[in-house]
């Protein structure tokens, strides 16, 4: 039972090689965005049921609000349903999801899953800037499932100072691929973005994903698709920089993917509760300011 139970986890493994990821999450895209009535109404209800979704907690709780799938994909929450930490030196969780790893970045290292590390420069696409700033600091992973809220926030006040469109591969992220595809964050497309704050920079990156059509965010709307073959970068200086209050709205994804924090050395504390695959919701406290 067991080889037979490795042979397929094998298989798993093998299949997100040769799929083509390009075409399925194109695919996956064009689909999330008709708006078919009652056909599309359906096919949310049966993901909703498939995925357990908490609809009590959506501004709009009723399937038939949703014209297409993308709407569904990032649907508002209430405005109780999440309570932000108010503590002026805490740091909120930015996403509803799970802990995929969080900890130290050994000098260029951060750990992916259990026995597995990738490099703080292939992730920052080799910016020696922010590579150098984040040596030996600490990051936190989380992983959205099909199932949470798709919204990105701040985990504090910060202005916006850079962001890095970074091409690459459309893996899935779910805890058993990154147990098992190496270098997994820093192989797939990204979009990293540089704030500075009070107690110094912080990087906040959107890693998609097979089937996650596009990524956004709130100054520039959608990043993602068109996909560039090559890094683009923005720089918000002076008159351009962009002010962003803790727990507001960032970005978003159009299907869960993964959001990576990272902090330089010394900076922060993070919260001894966080261990992997605890659940999380967007606004509970990640971190405190040292």
């Amino acid at each position: 039972m067991m080889n037979k139970f490795t042979y397929w986890q094998r298989l798993k493994v093998a299949f997100q090689y040769v799929m083509p990821q390009l075409y399925l999450t194109q695919l996956a895209g064009w689909f999330a965005k008709q708006e078919w009535g009652s056909i599309t109404h359906f096919a949310i209800q049966l993901f909703a049921k498939k995925y357990n979704v908490d609809m009590s907690e959506a501004q709009k709780e009723h399937f038939s609000d949703y014209k297409s799938f993308n709407q569904f994909f990032i649907r508002e929450l209430k405005e109780d349903a999440r309570k932000i930490n108010e503590n002026p030196t805490a740091l909120c969780l930015p996403a509803d999801g799970r802990v995929s790893q969080i900890g130290h970045i050994d000098d260029d290292l951060l750990l992916q899953a259990k026995g597995h590390f990738f490099s703080l420069s292939d992730l920052l696409a080799d910016d020696e800037e922010l590579v150098n700033t984040f040596r030996n600091g600490e990051f936190a992973t989380i992983y959205l499932s099909p199932r949470d809220y798709h919204r990105v926030h701040m985990p504090c006040d910060a202005t916006l100072r850079k962001m890095l469109y970074v091409p690459g591969d459309l893996f899935s992220v779910n805890p058993f691929l990154a147990e098992h595809v190496p270098n997994l964050f820093a192989r797939n497309e990204r979009v990293i973005c540089l704030f500075d704050t009070d107690f110094g920079p912080m990087v906040q990156i959107l890693v998609g994903a097979t089937i996650t059509a596009s990524m956004s965010t709130v100054w520039a709307g959608i990043i993602n698709p068109p996909r560039s073959r090559e890094v683009k970068v923005w720089t918000y200086q002076g008159d351009s920089a962009i002010e962003l209050r803790k727990g507001q709205e960032m970005g978003a994804f159009q299907l869960g993917s993964t959001v990576i924090n990272l902090f330089p050395a010394d900076s922060v504390k993070l919260a001894e509760h966080l261990q992997v695959e605890v659940p999380v919701r967007m606004g509970e406290i990640l971190a405190t300011i040292k």
